[in-house]
């Protein structure tokens, strides 16, 4: 079984296998909805040589930004990894949308036996959508291979596939697609032990004697080392599949035509880098190549959020942005006339650890705000302490052979406010909030801090348990969509639904045809991602694509057939219901 895999891992140029339109696609007809392609991977900051990284080597990154534009102050709204994609989807601030605790659904029974309230799927404002939605409504194909990890459960309304057989090959004759491919290799869990990915690879590995220098809030042990040489050699693996799913987009014709944009879905990855508003725990890479080789080589040093990223692809694709999205297009033809100031994110409940922390950062200084002060920083999380530097670090501490800097982190009590000069300070060790000489600095951040808030709002200031038994309206359970209505009319019917801000999806099929699921080659541009969903490799049994039913519609039905219906309000249980006319 393991030599099939490194076959796959080998021969990923076979990736997005499966319905296959053509090998050489011509330029999109209608050049108003470009193809927009996301190349994203996990846990990583900027550790590549295109962004000055020494040692490791990215030749395919790098040579996508250099037919491209770089991008130098990309920042998450979170340090971990469902918030910050929850942002991502819908435009919102995790914290104002009640998706800022890490994570909603808790699959762990050790972690949810030491919480006080149940896992959940969460309940976002009735009038959010999944971006993707509109870019369905607005004649994209959508395909996400393969995370969600949202916060909540996408309605079926959200892709036309999301599965490890997504492929943008899979759609309609010149429909233009949306299409996400995420790279697992970097994620933290890659750091227990070195992936089998690198016995088909070897020269892609990074030997500990390589590492010369760490950050100064880590001790310089040969443990620390082992486990940057891994963060490294994980980002030199991801850098190749990278290069391989490029040559399929050529092989396929549609790299040219298309916006091509590769990112980190936040900082981070060893100790006190990930799930830290910190730098080092927010800051990512963003990497944008243009159709036509538009603006290659070009570098953008503008302040951007990642709740900028929904509204940004909406305006890219000609679509209009929802009046209620948080972020500002920075591309595209709603770009927004003015540029952002600051960039703002959250830390809230991590897994079985609670506290509630919220930065500020303008292009030089990071402003903290600590809600919780009588707790040290560091989180005694189950999970990381997996990790063999994280044991280490632990020991360190309890033996007393930490410096003062790295021994911080475990301060019994932390201040109420921080200041720092990333620029002179990238570390963020040296906190200048009680400095006379930063005092206007310091106000104008807290007072930016604070005007953020009241604009958006923060659901953390009640309890997760409150938060949830509200949505919940008191019961035991999440509330449940209203059954979809069928209405008929003159030339057809509609659909509805009494469910405030329900998605309704829909399917025609052929009376006495079930909707059963087809079977299709997995994608094989990230073999880990298929083996953690336990799937065999080669075949994922995948739901045919629900139509997007938009208000007003009418749907003819030829006899013969039937509807089947689905309504979904995100956080609700569906309501799904089989019409025959």
């Amino acid at each position: 079984m393991q030599n099939k895999y490194k076959i796959s891992i080998a021969i990923s140029t076979l990736c997005l296998q499966g319905g296959v339109l053509h090998s050489q696609e011509h330029a999109q007809k209608n050049i108003k909805h470009p193809n927009i392609i996301w190349i994203t991977c996990e846990d990583i900051s900027p550790y590549m040589s295109i962004y000055g990284a020494d040692i490791v080597k990215t030749p395919n990154i790098d040579q996508l930004a250099h037919e491209g534009m770089k991008f130098q102050s990309v920042y998450t709204t979170a340090g971990v990894s469902a918030p910050s994609r929850s942002c991502f989807i819908t435009g919102m601030y995790p914290t104002s949308i009640g998706t800022q605790h890490m994570r909603t659904k808790v699959l762990n029974k050790a972690i949810a036996a030491k919480l006080d309230h149940p896992s959940y799927s969460a309940v976002i404002p009735s009038f959010v959508k999944c971006f993707t939605e509109y870019l369905r409504m607005n004649g994209y194909y959508t395909t996400n291979c393969m995370k969600e990890d949202y916060q909540f459960d996408a309605p079926v309304t959200a892709w036309d596939e999301s599965s490890a057989a997504a492929s943008y090959r899979n759609r309609p004759a010149g429909k233009p697609f949306f299409a996400v491919f995420n790279h697992f290799i970097t994620h933290e869990s890659q750091l227990f032990k070195k992936s089998y990915l690198f016995e088909n690879h070897p020269e892609l590995l990074i030997n500990e004697s390589q590492i010369k220098k760490l950050p100064s809030y880590y001790k310089n042990t040969k443990v620390a080392r082992e486990c940057m040489a891994l963060m490294l050699s994980n980002v030199q693996m991801m850098d190749y599949q990278v290069g391989q799913l490029i040559k399929q987009l050529k092989a396929d014709g549609v790299y040219d035509n298309s916006y091509v944009i590769f990112f980190s879905d936040h900082g981070g990855t060893m100790p006190w880098m990930k799930r830290e508003i910190l730098e080092r725990g927010t800051h990512i890479p963003f990497i944008v190549k243009f159709p036509k080789g538009a603006n290659a080589g070009k570098i953008n040093n503008d302040l951007i959020s990642s709740v900028d990223f929904a509204p940004t692809m909406l305006s890219l694709a000609g679509v209009k942005i929802p009046n209620y999205m948080q972020g500002q297009a920075f591309l595209g033809s709603q770009t927004s006339k003015v540029k952002r100031q600051y960039v703002f994110a959250g830390r809230d409940r991590m897994d079985e650890c609670t506290d509630r922390v919220r930065s500020v950062r303008d292009h030089r200084y990071r402003y903290i705000y600590n809600f919780m002060p009588n707790q040290p920083k560091y989180q005694a999380i189950s999970y990381r302490e997996r990790l063999p530097m994280m044991k280490e670090i632990l020991e360190l501490h309890k033996a007393g052979e930490l410096d003062q800097y790295q021994d911080d982190w475990f301060t019994p009590i932390k201040p109420q406010e921080e200041l720092y000069d990333v620029e002179k300070d990238p570390d963020e060790i040296h906190n200048l909030a009680t400095d006379l000489a930063y005092k206007d600095k310091l106000i104008e951040l807290r007072k930016a801090f604070r005007s953020w808030l009241n604009k958006v709002g923060d659901l953390s200031y009640m309890p997760e348990k409150d938060m949830v038994a509200n949505w919940w309206m008191g019961e035991d359970h999440e509330p449940r969509t209203a059954e979809p209505i069928i209405k008929k009319v003159s030339n057809g019917i509609k659909l509805y639904c009494s469910t405030q801000g329900a998605s309704i999806g829909y399917k025609i099929l052929r009376n006495g045809e079930n909707d059963e699921p087809i079977v299709r080659k997995s994608c094989d541009h990230d073999m880990l991602q298929i083996i953690k969903q336990k799937q065999n490799g080669t075949e994922v049994k995948v739901s045919s694509p629900w139509n997007v039913y938009q208000s007003g519609q009418i749907i003819h039905i030829k006899k013969g057939y039937h509807l089947l219906v689905n309504a979904t309000r995100i956080g609700y249980t569906p309501a799904i219901k089989d019409f025959h006319l």
